[in-house]
């Protein structure tokens, strides 16, 4: 099938279900950060190399956490006492990080300059977010992701010390649950998510369930409660 091309007029999107075999909705437009959010909203999201067109996605089967499966180990609550945590603190550090940090069978990064731009630009208008992890006083491990109503989509992480990514994801869902989300996007399946209690659904179902919430609103503020930890 021809994939659709986008145009930087027009922030319209093809229905996410006509995505062929490899989850590809469409190809070109921008990163307009008003593009980026109405493509979440519809449970779309950019990805690309730096040199490659940009192709937009909606994959099938699509990974998803809900937030009461999320699974921690013992050693993982042992190592989370080591660090401490903030929200929103060095947002631009946390896309530095994950798009520099080597990932395995990954030449390069799709987190370029273009996307941080617009990513910097949604964190701005509190719809993005970072979760930190600190050690003696240093960033060591984090992730990002955006808010649609009541999903947390989780774009990245990095982590320079063991366990330091992984206890930023629990604490995050630790929050999330308190204050009322539904679930975490996690995007495309990997062995580490799955690890942690994320699961793969059909697509047509993730889009039901971020269609029930997405525009669904919860006022709190990104900041870490001890009380939750």
């Amino acid at each position: 099938m021809q994939i659709p091309k986008l145009y930087e007029d027009s922030f319209e999107f093809p229905d996410p279900n006509s995505a062929n075999e490899d989850g590809i909705v469409a190809w070109g437009g921008d990163l307009d950060p008003s593009r980026l959010i109405n493509a979440y909203q519809l449970g779309i999201f950019p990805w690309n190399s730096k040199n490659d067109p940009l192709l937009w996605w909606s994959p099938n089967p699509r990974l998803i956490m809900e937030l009461y499966n999320f699974k921690v180990s013992k050693s993982l609550k042992k190592s989370m006492k080591k660090f401490t945590y903030k929200f929103d603190t060095n947002f631009t550090e946390v896309l530095n990080q994950c798009s520099s940090t080597p990932r395995n069978n990954q030449d390069g990064t799709w987190l370029h300059n273009a996307l941080k731009q617009s990513f910097e630009i949604l964190h701005y208008e509190g719809i993005a977010h970072s979760v930190e992890s600190y050690l003696d006083g240093a960033l060591v491990g984090g992730l990002y992701g955006i808010v649609v109503g009541k999903v947390f989509c989780g774009e990245s992480m990095f982590s320079h010390v063991s366990d330091a990514s992984k206890s930023a994801y629990a604490v995050l869902i630790k929050h999330l649950k308190e204050w009322g989300y539904d679930f975490v996007d996690c995007q495309v399946p990997t062995a580490h998510l799955q690890s942690l209690g994320a699961h793969e659904v059909h697509r047509e179902y993730f889009l039901m369930r971020l269609n029930n919430v997405n525009m669904q609103t919860i006022e709190h503020k990104w900041e870490v409660d001890s009380s939750i930890l």
